[in-house]
């Protein structure tokens, strides 16, 4: 699976995106009709400490699951976003064998 990396106004630096791609592409055994995802890293210009926010859009064929989480680092915004959508993926898959 392609997993796109797109950080807004910063530059964002090797390892957040090796650990990014890394993330997402283990929801690949979760699911296997997934063509591919885009995560998106904005810094919120608000004075709380949770300013991180991570978005990921999976592309999925007939599909696409996007989750948004604001954290105070982007590796945990990260973790929780694959959370999420582990669950979501293993519901998709749940409603798929019973058709």
């Amino acid at each position: 699976m392609k997993v796109y990396v797109q950080s807004v106004n910063f530059n964002a630096d090797k390892t957040l995106i090796d650990f990014i791609e890394k993330k997402v592409s283990s929801l690949e055994k979760y699911y296997d009709k997934i063509v591919d995802s885009e995560v998106y890293l904005k810094v919120q210009q608000t004075s709380d400490k949770e300013n991180k926010s991570v978005d990921v859009k999976l592309n999925i064929a007939g599909a696409d699951l996007v989750v948004k989480k604001q954290c105070k680092t982007f590796e945990e915004g990260a973790s929780l976003a694959v959370d999420t959508l582990k669950r979501k993926l293993t519901q998709k898959k749940e409603k798929v064998r019973a058709k």
